[in-house]
């Protein structure tokens, strides 16, 4: 099997044809397999892919196997993919068949192996403002959905709150599915600052939708504005909340084309 390496930014994702993937059965199993960080390729997720042309659709499976609607990030993997194979011209409208619906990516620029898009990301929903108990302490959450669940505290970010309150966010009884979780500060109206823990992974460098969700809450909550730079560990990313609904900007680079040879 084919497994394409990319990354947007530290989050990682092994992306393969799907028809090439079922020849190896269980695709959770096998998720787990390549993401391995020690025995497999490493990855926070796999993709499971069909493209033609400037259309393709996706499947995600997060490393522990689990499934996940959509990732910002990956999105952009699946189109770096795309754009490389293809040799895409600047300006190419690329669609993305998702279980949150289709994407649309713009590819902006490209250098080497590095592809830059802006990608249409859809209304956020479930907008709501809540109250829980997590790592100690009670917490003011706003929980919303990009197409994906998501939950982010506004406030102070750091590594302990990141695996204590965000940790046991993620999988709180309040998400019977689930949750990705963002702690985000607002450093000024134009920049958020966020630590993610990822449904299915944990730490993640960079999250798309996590971008958005924080960009969305720092907007209805915290007093940022609609067009911010969200940072994260691997790199900041440029959301756009317009009266069409998100829009996320950011790289994705190829690094490896390796041949998975396990059964």
């Amino acid at each position: 099997m084919r497994l394409l390496k990319a990354h947007a930014f530290g989050n990682d994702f092994l992306l393969a044809k799907t028809h090439e993937a079922a020849a190896l059965g269980d695709a959770a199993a096998l998720a787990r397999a390549v993401c391995a960080r020690h025995s497999g390729l490493g990855g926070d997720g796999l993709m499971l892919i069909d493209f033609h042309g400037t259309t393709a659709s996706m499947r995600l499976l997060n490393a522990d196997g689990s499934p996940s609607e959509i990732s910002g990030n990956g999105l952009r993997c699946l189109a770096a993919w795309m754009a490389f194979d293809g040799n895409l011209a600047l300006g190419t409208i690329v669609d993305v068949h998702t279980d949150a619906g289709m994407k649309r990516l713009e590819l902006l620029a490209r250098e080497d192996a590095r592809f830059t898009f802006r990608a249409a990301m859809g209304q956020p929903t479930s907008i709501d403002r809540i109250r829980l108990s997590a790592g100690g302490e009670i917490v003011d959450a706003v929980t919303l959905r990009v197409g994906n669940p998501q939950c982010v505290v506004l406030g102070e970010v750091s590594e302990v709150r990141l695996r204590t309150v965000a940790a046991a966010l993620a999988i709180h009884p309040h998400f019977p599915e689930g949750t990705n979780v963002e702690l985000a500060r607002v450093v000024s109206p134009d920049r958020v600052e966020i630590l993610i823990w990822e449904r299915g992974v944990g730490p993640t460098e960079a999250s798309g939708t996590g971008a958005c969700a924080a960009a969305v809450a720092a907007h209805r909550f915290g007093g940022a504005s609609r067009d911010v730079h969200v940072s994260s560990p691997g790199g900041t990313q440029r959301v756009e909340w317009l009266d069409e609904g998100l829009y996320l900007t950011g790289w994705a680079e190829i690094i490896a084309d390796a041949t998975w040879i396990r059964s």
